[in-house]
């Protein structure tokens, strides 16, 4: 048993990316042709993640040209370069199999919205000066 958890370890992506159900990702994957190798990109909403380890696997959903289309991806895979996140959903489910019931405007998911850096307060007076110097400074 140590020995095929040994083997897996091996395998698995050392720095895995970091998204999760309800985020729209774009996932870069491999596309081999003969002797070509070129990487397409795949845009979609995550709708599930399965099993763990080395065999964990994640579904992303689009729309293309108005029919729903599903793709499965090996999260360890090597062919899939990387997975960026355009978009953080904010959902509270595990799995979104009830987006493939929606159409249009229904099937959209809410955006994640961090919490917004604030600037630290200063004085007026200082905060005017501040920038009456990057003007003169400009100016020379």
């Amino acid at each position: 048993m140590n020995e095929i958890r040994a083997i897996e370890a091996s395998q698995m992506k050392a720095e895995v990316d970091q998204f999760k159900v309800g985020d729209t990702v774009k996932v870069h994957f491999k596309i081999v042709e003969g002797k070509n190798e070129r990487v397409q990109i795949y845009e979609g909403l995550v709708i599930a993640f399965k099993n763990a380890r080395i065999g964990r696997s994640f579904t992303v959903r689009k729309n293309s040209y108005g029919v729903g289309v599903e793709r499965v991806f090996p999260l360890h895979s090597p062919r899939i370069v990387k997975v960026e996140v355009s978009r953080p959903g904010k959902v509270r489910r595990a799995k979104l199999y009830y987006i493939r019931g929606k159409i249009g405007k229904a099937a959209k998911i809410k955006e994640l919205v961090g919490k917004k850096n604030k600037a630290p307060k200063t004085a007026p007076a200082v905060a005017a000066s501040a920038i009456a110097e990057a003007v003169s400074g400009a100016a020379k």
